[in-house]
């Protein structure tokens, strides 16, 4: 295991927050340089750091605590009705689990729907490159959940493995297929992985309360938020403040 109290963290300098109007956003970084196994990795997570691309990183900003990790404790977990309903029109995909990989069917999917579901986003515009770098390129045990429909992939979560569980990255999907509401079926499907692990947790990145884009994150019963270093139980929306 990497020794985490030998690891350097780095500070950026405040820049605007990609979620909340008229906010300065600080992110704090582990050195990009250093080697982190899975286990440390794993143990970064419980205390709220996310992947993206290359970089581990989490929240740091002066006077504000908005964004909260989120996990999931699978073996609880019970589905809703409206997931039961998601999960009844989806039942003719197809789920194959691969290693992370670039092809033109992929980042066309990826830029389809960056450009329709994002144009307002950090990753607007979209580039072969920045698919590269964001989704393909990981020094974690990372996967590529895929949705076929007919033979036709429609639907891509990327996921890392942890020693607890699984930590959904990301996913992307054809918008228009958005009755079969893709995003909240792959985290349904990641929970079912977990469970089949037989793993406590599926992690899934930050909740900011006032940010419509993340509010789906609260929907899957019951819920762990980390505050102040420890993770609290939610079980219902109004004990969430």
């Amino acid at each position: 295991m990497t020794d985490l109290q030998d690891l350097q963290f780095y500070a950026t300098p405040e820049h605007p927050c990609s979620y909340l109007s008229n906010r300065q956003a600080k992110t704090l970084f582990v050195d990009p340089k250093a080697v982190l196994d899975n286990t440390s990795y794993s143990v970064l997570s419980d205390f709220g750091f996310r992947r993206s691309g290359p970089h581990v990183y989490r929240p740091h900003c002066n006077g504000c605590n908005a964004c909260v990790s989120a996990r999931i404790p699978v073996d609880q977990f019970r589905l809703s009705k409206s997931q039961k309903r998601i999960l009844s029109r989806n039942q003719d995909l197809k789920l194959e689990v691969v290693r992370p990989y670039s092809s033109d069917q992929l980042y066309e999917l990826y830029e389809k729907y960056i450009n329709v579901r994002h144009a307002d986003g950090d990753m607007f515009p979209p580039s072969a490159e920045q698919f590269e770098s964001f989704l393909v390129n990981s020094q974690q045990d990372t996967y590529f959940y895929q949705f076929q429909k007919d033979q036709k992939i429609i639907a891509v979560a990327v996921v890392d493995r942890l020693d607890q569980g699984l930590s959904a990255i990301y996913t992307f999907f054809d918008p228009e297929e958005s009755q079969r509401s893709l995003g909240r079926y792959s985290i349904i499907r990641q929970i079912q992985a977990v469970q089949e692990m037989e793993l406590p947790y599926l992690y899934l990145g930050y909740w900011i309360k006032g940010c419509q884009k993340m509010d789906y994150k609260i929907d899957y019963r019951p819920i762990q938020l980390l505050f102040d270093g420890h993770w609290a139980q939610m079980d219902r929306p109004a004990k969430i403040s």
